[in-house]
C-alpha cells in the first residue's frame, strides 16, 4: 500500500499518557483525548500553515484521513503479530493515531485545534458522548480521582480497559477482536479494522468539519458552537 503525502511524524503513545489510562480505566478516552488535544494541536497548525497555500480544505482534510488511515493500518499489522499479548497497546495506538486524525481535519477545515472543545468533539465523534457539550463536561472531570474499589485487581482494571479502548476505536471490532489471539492470522485482520474504524472515523469528521450540519453524527452540534477562536487556515 503506498503511503500518501507525508504529514509530521507521529509520537508514540506517551508513559504518561499509559500511566493515566491504566490508572484510570472508566477515564481512557477522556485521557486520551486530553493528551491528543496536547499533543497534537500544535503539529496540526503548522502543517495548515505549510500545506494550505496548496490545498483547498476538503482535499487538505482528505490528505490527512489517507494518511492517518495508512498509519492505523501499518501500526495494526504490526501490533498484530504479537496476538492477544499486544491487543491493548495496539487499541492504545489506534486511539492515539485516530485522535490526531481528527485534530488535523478539523485545523483544514479552519477550526483552531487549540480550542478546549476539539477534544470534546473527538469524544463525541468517537460515540463516547452524545453531544460536544456533554464530553466537555466529561473531560472537566477526568482528573478526579475514581472509587476503585469495584476494580479489586489489575486484571479487572486490564478488562475495563480493554472494553473502552475498543468501544473508543469502533464498537465493529469488538465481534472479530477474538481472532487476534492467533499471530498469524490476527495480524492481516488487525491492519485490516484498524483501517476500517480510522477511516470510518474520518469520515464523520469530515462531514463534521466541513458538510452539511444536518448530515452530523447523532447527538453531535455544529462544531462552529464551540469554536469561538479564529481558523488556522490561510486565507
Amino acid at each position: 500500500m503506498e503511503a500518501p503525502p507525508a504529514l509530521d511524524d507521529v509520537e508514540p503513545v506517551p508513559k504518561s499518557l499509559w500511566r493515566s489510562v491504566h490508572e484510570d480505566p472508566l477515564r481512557a478516552p477522556e485521557h486520551i483525548a486530553l493528551a491528543a488535544a496536547d499533543r497534537f494541536a500544535a503539529p496540526a497548525e503548522r502543517w495548515v500553515e505549510r500545506m494550505g497555500h496548496q490545498h483547498g480544505p476538503g482535499e487538505l482534510a482528505r490528505i490527512a484521513i489517507r494518511q492517518h488511515v495508512w498509519l492505523s493500518r501499518l501500526e495494526g499489522g504490526a501490533a498484530g503479530l504479537g496476538g492477544a499479548f499486544t491487543v491493548v497497546p495496539d487499541l492504545a495506538a489506534l486511539a492515539w493515531i485516530q485522535g490526531r486524525m481528527v485534530f488535523f481535519v478539523a485545523a483544514a477545515h479552519g477550526f483552531d485545534p487549540r480550542h478546549p472543545m476539539r477534544p470534546a468533539e473527538l469524544l463525541t465523534l468517537q460515540d463516547v458522548y452524545s453531544t460536544p457539550a456533554e464530553a466537555r463536561a466529561g473531560l472537566d472531570g477526568a482528573g478526579k480521582p475514581m472509587a476503585y474499589q469495584l476494580m479489586e485487581s489489575r486484571m479487572q482494571r486490564e478488562q475495563q480497559l480493554v472494553k473502552k479502548l475498543i468501544k473508543l476505536v469502533g464498537r465493529k471490532m469488538a465481534k472479530r477482536a477474538m481472532l487476534r489471539v492467533v499471530p498469524i492470522v490476527s495480524a492481516p485482520i488487525s491492519a485490516m479494522q484498524n483501517s476500517r474504524a480510522t477511516t470510518a472515523l474520518g469520515q464523520r469528521a469530515e462531514i463534521y468539519y466541513g458538510g452539511d450540519p444536518t448530515t452530523l453524527p447523532a447527538g453531535g452540534d455544529p462544531p462552529a458552537l464551540g469554536d469561538s477562536a479564529p481558523p488556522v487556515a490561510p486565507s
